[in-house]
């Protein structure tokens, strides 16, 4: 018996459709508030921007505002699993399709380890509080004084288990940490504001270093590139839209509802944030139980801690959600082993597709230092977005008949600047990231060209007369 699977265009074959748009706006909060506002703000505010911060976050999100138009459109208009390499391939063909699934291994899979390595931070600072700590060789990865972070592994398996046994209970337990962490970032905000300290924001703009990216307005931009891993909640939100009971409506609420909640709540943590303590000080795992500390609550830091945890958690819970997807639309296309794309006739999840991504995450998770893998994250979802914006005025030239239930205003435009103010924050990453990135893409070809390639066309000589074909 052959082991491909026949692809099929529109809402993903054999999942559930469980979700609506107030699930997906949970989903699109539930990935943004995570390590962007519990751990990066911090490293962003220490190194690169100062008090200056909030602009950082501001530019982010106006980059955010171009590419979250245009995901809207096209994830209204083709609400499959698989997102921007769905888009992609239905605009610029299989190896550019290629390249932006594996892009996205690195965006979703790399986010979730991220995510897990501030989550350990965050459950070993809150053990601290209770005289309770792990052998140091358990605590951290190599290269950061462990031999393995035990904690950022063991919970991304935790998270992997919840996600097999089907998407409507992680999404309602999503849905419960995300109100709830919601309010203790509110509460933290509203105490904040009781204690703020003037005089640390000045200079809000610290004088550069004389080294593009350290403190200045170069340093504001980087800044940008550095917390953009804050928004990559658009990419797992689009790959949910086919497991939404009326995609054409969910998907634009979910997307631009998520991106306008997210920006209030970091562009406010980051002015109470650099108002509490000075910006230097703030480079550490957990820089807003930092903040508490100064202000002189240490019961509330227990609070905060317990919130981070949560929001930590549900980061990484939809990273890995969207992680399995692509796997799953790639697999569908031929492009992956057909196994990735077998979908549990119980749960109707692709189980298999979720192990494999929780293993390989939870090792990385282990074993990688969180500085390199937030800054490889940042590039890879910005190269995403880059594709995701030229997607939208190319199908609007080959399809220009094709239903649009959203449609973006002044759509060339729009492409355009998403395109630029994505490039420039890649700009502003530093020169080592990019060679990751390169090296990622080099190896990502490879595979192509001994695996995918062959399996995409031989699946392709298979389709029935009459069914549907895989994209261009």
């Amino acid at each position: 018996m052959s082991d491909t699977v026949t692809p099929a265009e529109g809402a993903a074959p054999g999942l559930a459709r469980d979700l609506s748009a107030f699930s997906l706006v949970c989903i699109g909060l539930g990935a943004t508030i995570g390590a962007g506002i519990f751990v990066l703000t911090g490293t962003a505010a220490a190194d690169y921007a100062g008090p200056a911060l909030s602009l950082s976050f501001v530019l982010g999100s106006i980059a955010c505002a171009f590419v979250g138009l245009c995901y809207a459109e096209l994830a209204a208009m083709i609400p499959a699993a698989g997102s921007t390499y769905t888009y992609t391939r239905a605009t610029l063909g299989e190896l550019a399709a290629w390249i932006v699934g594996w892009d996205l291994v690195l965006e979703f899979a790399f986010a979730a380890a991220t995510v897990a390595v501030g989550w350990s931070g965050y459950a070993q600072s809150l053990l601290a509080d209770f005289g309770l700590a792990l052998p140091p060789a358990l605590a951290a990865a190599p290269g950061a004084g462990g031999l393995v972070n035990l904690p950022a592994g063991l919970i991304v398996l935790a998270l992997t288990a919840l996600l097999a046994r089907g998407t409507a209970g992680a999404a309602r337990a999503n849905a419960a940490l995300v109100l709830l962490k919601v309010a203790i970032i509110l509460a933290f905000l509203g105490i904040g504001l009781a204690h703020l300290k003037p005089a640390l924001w000045s200079p809000f703009v610290p004088e550069n270093t004389g080294t593009f990216g350290q403190y200045g307005w170069s340093g504001v931009l980087r800044g940008a590139g550095v917390v953009f891993f804050a928004f990559i909640g658009f990419e797992t939100v689009s790959t949910a839209a086919g497991e939404t009971r009326d995609p054409k409506r969910d998907a634009p609420v979910g997307l631009l509802g998520s991106l306008a909640l997210t920006t209030l709540l970091y562009v406010a943590v980051a002015i109470v944030l650099t108002g509490l303590v000075p910006y230097r000080d703030l480079g550490v795992a957990d820089p807003i139980a930092r903040a508490v500390d100064a202000i002189g609550l240490g019961g509330f830091a227990v609070v905060i801690k317990l919130g981070a945890l949560l929001g930590l958690t549900t980061s990484a819970l939809t990273a890995l959600y969207g992680q399995a997807r692509i796997f799953y639309a790639m697999a569908r296309d031929g492009l992956l082993p057909a196994a990735f794309a077998r979908v549990d006739p119980v749960r109707r999840t692709p189980a298999l597709s979720q192990g494999v991504i929780g293993l390989g995450t939870a090792l990385v998770a282990a074993l990688v230092p969180i500085e390199v893998l937030g800054e490889l994250v940042s590039i890879g979802t910005l190269l995403a977005f880059c594709l995701v914006c030229a997607a939208v005025p190319i199908l609007r030239r080959r399809e220009p008949d094709r239903p649009r239930p959203f449609r973006v205003p002044a759509a060339p435009l729009v492409a355009a600047l998403g395109i630029l103010a994505c490039l420039a924050l890649m700009a502003g990453l530093p020169g080592d990231t990019w060679i990751r990135l390169a090296v990622w893409l080099v190896l990502g070809l490879a595979l192509y060209g001994g695996y995918g390639r062959a399996h995409a066309r031989r699946l392709r000589a298979l389709t029935p007369p009459g069914a549907d074909p895989p994209a261009r």
